[in-house]
């Protein structure tokens, strides 16, 4: 991560704090500068897949 890039926007383009700043998650900071990723919907069709990948029972 470019930390000093982050630490940058934070201070100059959100105006916190250095004590701000560093108590945020790098996933509230992200959100924060616009920067986070949306996940893509979960569809019936990932979730039958995930749920085959990753049963609740174990097969005996």
């Amino acid at each position: 991560m470019d930390w000093a890039g982050l630490l940058r926007r934070g201070l100059l383009e959100l105006r916190l704090r250095p004590a701000e700043f560093w108590a945020l998650t790098p996933v509230e900071l992200m959100v924060m500068l616009g920067l986070e990723q949306a996940a893509p919907p979960l569809t019936r069709a990932r979730l039958a897949e995930l749920a085959a990948a990753f049963p609740d029972q174990t097969r005996r």
